[in-house]
């Protein structure tokens, strides 16, 4: 493996925006052994448990499991076999995922006032849905850490077509965000789960290339785009559920 430059943390924005451009070759190895020997325990995977999450999570195991952070936002929405994985990962790597919920009182008042059902109405309810149950648990759970990882491609869709391997989280009090697998291809995904037997979600053998709540996720049909079972009900341009739109607006 060939080796990242190193630095302290303590950096002007610009200055880790020149180390990103100088690491953006880097591989996905690479790039986490960097985050996680300069950022240790105060970086951490924000993961849903999806293809890319797995193979980061068997990466940083490999790099330091004692400095390996996970965390994962917990809808209320989530699909049994999404909890199915959780307990695979921990079994497997014996490593502690960091669940965070969204507000109970929030919950309650959104349902009460649009129902259970309401990201169906339209887009707004729906991003409603994602802010409470996504978006607000995200932003306590980095409150506590200097950077975070994700396993967002480019490939995945194209409001994530330009995203970096290194970033600046401008909507986070400009913490550092880390996109490993930023240049990966979904057969790149899945070659390295197989040849490294890590565990996945059994959702994935049941149509799902995409997974999340499960009232907005479903299989997707031949032919059809990767992403197209999430939100299915929605234009293309509304697919983001709110988590990643600092990324999203670099590419303004």
């Amino acid at each position: 493996m060939s080796k990242a430059p190193s630095f302290t943390p303590k950096l002007t924005a610009e200055h880790l925006k020149k180390i990103a451009k100088e690491m953006e070759n880097k591989p996905a190895y690479d790039i986490l052994k960097w985050a996680i020997d300069n950022y240790g325990l105060r970086i951490g995977l924000a993961s849903s448990f999806g293809a890319e999450d797995v193979v980061i999570i068997d990466m940083m195991s490999k790099i330091d499991k004692t400095k390996t952070k996970i965390f994962t936002l917990d809808t209320g929405r989530l699909n049994q076999e999404t909890y199915d994985i959780m307990d695979d990962v921990h079994n497997k790597y014996e490593i502690d995922i960091e669940v965070y919920f969204p507000d109970q009182h929030e919950v309650e008042e959104m349902v009460r006032a649009k129902g259970v059902n309401l990201m169906y109405a339209n887009v707004e309810n729906r991003k409603l849905c994602c802010e409470i149950r996504k978006v607000h648990p995200l932003n306590r759970a980095l409150s506590k850490f200097d950077g975070w990882i994700t396993g967002l491609r480019r490939e995945q869709i194209t409001t994530r077509a330009n995203i970096k391997k290194i970033e600046v989280d401008n909507l986070h009090g400009n913490i550092i965000k880390v996109n490993p697998l930023a240049d990966w291809t979904y057969k790149m995904v899945w070659d390295y789960i197989h040849k490294n037997n890590v565990p996945f979600n059994k959702l994935y053998n049941m149509g799902y290339p995409s997974i999340g709540c499960e009232p907005c996720t479903r299989a997707v049909r031949p032919g059809e785009d990767l992403r197209s079972g999430r939100w299915w009900w929605e234009n293309a341009v509304h697919k983001e559920c709110g988590l990643h739109w600092d990324s999203i607006k670099q590419l303004k």
